[in-house]
């Protein structure tokens, strides 16, 4: 979703929104989805939680802060840290994402780290 400052224009995900990626990847993947969030409002409003409910196939856990967690990644000995100004363009944003989620990849204990704050056990 790209925010282009319209006037009515949503900028950035909703519960539907939300709902809907979530109904797509089910119907992708043809089976059951746990999900770790973090507390964004969109993501434990009460409205979330009746679609959450509806759906039998998809158990959600929050967690405390994986974005932070992401952005922190790369350590002070990268060329840069998760922006703090919004990139130049939806290109620039793709690239650092993966490039942040990639350094995540290697670093299995930031992913036990989220289980034990959603309450989960790790495998």
């Amino acid at each position: 979703m790209v925010h282009r400052g319209r006037k009515g224009e949503p900028k950035g995900y909703g519960e539907d929104h939300f709902a809907a990626l979530l109904d797509a990847a089910h119907q992708h993947l043809d089976a059951p989805i746990v999900l770790i969030w973090d507390g964004l409002p969109a993501h434990k409003s009460a409205k979330m939680r009746a679609l959450i409910a509806a759906r039998p196939w998809l158990r959600v856990y929050l967690a405390t802060r994986p974005n932070s967690t992401l952005s922190r990644t790369c350590g002070p000995a990268s060329n840069a840290a998760w922006p703090t100004s919004p990139p130049g363009n939806t290109d620039d944003l793709l690239r650092i994402a993966k490039n942040r989620l990639k350094r995540m990849q290697y670093r299995p204990t930031l992913a036990f780290g989220f289980l034990a704050t959603s309450g989960l056990a790790p495998p």
